[in-house]
């Protein structure tokens, strides 16, 4: 296989830059940092590249992966002062697993006479993940981030979950499970209604149903974590057109009762 030819000239002064800014006479702020203290840049430049792919900017999306890049660049250099390992073998770490699960590809596969289909090189890959797992090293839910988005971890959770037989067979028995879930969350909160605050019990049903839903989510092959993206979206827009729609009329949205902000929302809702 031959690579394509690519300039690094850039990426090597990127590591050098890196390598001068955490330095005795480089910048006291990223001498400073350390896996735990940029984590949550790490995330944050995660989520910037999704949001400049999500608005269609190609241009901030260069930018934003520049930024994402440095985080990784930042954390290899952090590695390598502690003599753990450096961009290199990061790089090849990620090579080698590539090779490794795509062997349709890298590899000739034993008996078949043509490439695999998109659900075929799917399943190969989720089964090239597991036996690095290991099958007996922490069971079936080993390796699932506790830091991943709370509907993203729930989608994974319940996949890894299904993977092992632990799954409804039609997705109207997990629509019904969701069903369920909710009037759980009605008994509690009617059970509730005179509290000060929302019991425990409130609490525990909401996240049950909300699992429920992301796994219904999962069973139907939405993304449950962009779809809720997206219903935000949708509802900021209509929002703001409500709020717009009822300045040009001389009223002032918060002051209007409940059912004339409700026919503010159907009129916008029916316009779009």
């Amino acid at each position: 296989m031959t690579a394509p030819s690519v300039d690094l000239t850039r990426m090597r002064e990127l590591l050098a830059i890196m390598n001068r800014l955490r330095s005795a006479d480089g910048c006291p702020w990223d001498r400073l940092q350390t896996f735990a203290s940029i984590a949550s840049y790490t995330i944050e430049e995660a989520y910037e590249v999704a949001d400049a792919i999500e608005r269609g900017d190609v241009a901030d999306l260069k930018d934003e992966l520049g930024d994402l890049l440095f985080q990784v660049v930042f954390h290899a250099q952090i590695a390598r002062e502690a003599g753990a390992f450096d961009f290199e073998a990061v790089a090849a770490a990620i090579c080698d697993k590539l090779v490794r699960r795509h062997p349709h590809v890298f590899a000739a596969a034993a008996g078949r006479s043509g490439p695999l289909s998109v659900v075929e090189q799917s399943v190969a890959w989720e089964e090239s993940k597991a036996r690095e797992r290991g099958a007996d090293s922490g069971g079936a839910l080993r390796g699932v981030p506790q830091t991943l988005p709370a509907l993203m971890r729930a989608h994974k959770l319940s996949k890894r979950a299904a993977r092992v037989g632990f799954d409804f067979e039609h997705a109207s028995q997990t629509a019904d499970k969701v069903a369920e879930e909710l009037a759980e969350v009605r008994e509690a909160a009617a059970a509730g209604a005179a509290a000060a605050c929302p019991s425990q019990e409130i609490f525990e049903e909401i996240g049950d149903l909300l699992f429920a839903a992301a796994n219904l989510a999962r069973k139907l092959e939405v993304d449950a974590e962009a779809a809720l993206r997206a219903a935000n979206t949708k509802f900021e827009r209509r929002f703001r057109a409500m709020e717009a729609l009822a300045e040009e009329r001389g009223q002032r949205f918060a002051s209007l009762n409940l059912a004339a902000q409700e026919r503010l929302w159907l009129e916008v809702k029916r316009a779009e």
